[in-house]
């Protein structure tokens, strides 16, 4: 059964409230993508663990893995289980209709993300579809978060090292970032400062710098993520919550503690069928790593429940 309107509007204020605390307090929230069951488990284990508001997120594969109005009920399920401030943020949304879709189900965070579909999208066509987003999240309140061009990388592990003077070409400005928050609306501005999706044999290397001008360079209720959070060193972590972002997101570094870990128990135990009794060590390891990554954005404490 869906959500009621109300509950829909009343979920998502709780959204906007917890955003307003994140830049009162210097925190970031931990966006955590989920494509099974046991992940967000361990993510809603976690957020109880250490009294932390979370997120999880869905792309569009994910989506269709795991269906949109499902992992509503879920999440939904485990909050009241496990007595938890969770939210859900649909991912790098390609079109409009599936940000509409997710907004009618009572997601509280949207991304529209029009050149995930069309990398070569101008950005006319971007700010276009993005107001269109922003309008229709006027309905119920949900945040819309964007950005004017596209994101490289993917939630994957790499062999090659990064090539960050190609990735630089693609660092957001503050005069561009302020820019396309007065276009479109948008609520978060997803920022390009040295984070890239997947996990790469080299550590990556955020600017810290450009992320300070770009804060003090838009205003002070915008909000801002980081895309492609995992492999980073904890210590830009703490240091961009402290500078102003509000949202971090985190994929492969999880995906990677779930496969090992499971490639590791399968192998020790390769005559139990039952796999169900492999997987709270699994959700253990994904759960340490979801530990780790709250503890480094400062939203420990900080749920509201």
């Amino acid at each position: 059964m869906g959500l009621s309107i109300d509950q829909i509007r009343k979920n998502n204020a709780c959204a906007r409230d917890l955003m307003r605390r994140t830049r009162e307090q210097n925190f970031a929230v931990g966006a955590f993508n989920i494509d099974n069951q046991e992940t967000l488990v361990a993510i809603a284990k976690a957020a109880q663990k250490l009294n932390s508001p979370v997120m999880v997120e869905l792309s569009k594969n994910e989506v269709s893995t795991m269906g949109l109005e499902n992992v509503r009920t879920m999440v939904d399920n485990y909050k009241a289980q496990y007595g938890i401030e969770m939210y859900i943020n649909l991912d790098h949304s390609p079109t409009v209709d599936d940000c509409k879709r997710a907004i009618d189900a009572g997601y509280e965070f949207i991304h529209i993300d029009v050149s995930q579909g069309n990398h070569d999208a101008t950005e006319e066509e971007i700010v276009f579809r993005t107001k269109e987003v922003v309008e229709y999240a006027k309905l119920f309140g949900a945040v819309v978060e964007s950005e004017p061009h596209y994101f490289g990388g993917s939630s994957d592990v790499f062999t090659e090292n990064i090539d960050y003077e190609a990735i630089k070409k693609t660092f957001s400005t503050p005069e561009g970032a302020n820019a396309f928050i007065n276009e479109t609306g948008i609520d978060t501005f997803a920022a390009a400062i040295g984070n890239l999706h997947g996990k790469y044999p080299v550590p990556k290397i955020l600017d810290l710098e450009l992320l300070q001008r770009i804060r003090s360079g838009i205003a002070p209720a915008a909000l801002i993520s980081l895309h492609g959070g995992s492999d980073t060193p904890l210590e830009y972590f703490i240091e961009a919550a402290k500078i102003g972002v509000s949202k971090i997101n985190i994929n492969s570094d999880l995906r990677f503690a779930y496969r090992t870990m499971l490639d590791k128990v399968l192998a020790e135990n390769p005559n139990q069928y039952a796999v169900v009794k492999l997987m709270p060590t699994v959700m253990d390891a994904v759960q340490a790593v979801v530990e780790e990554k709250i503890s480094a954005f400062g939203s420990a404490g900080k749920a509201v429940i």
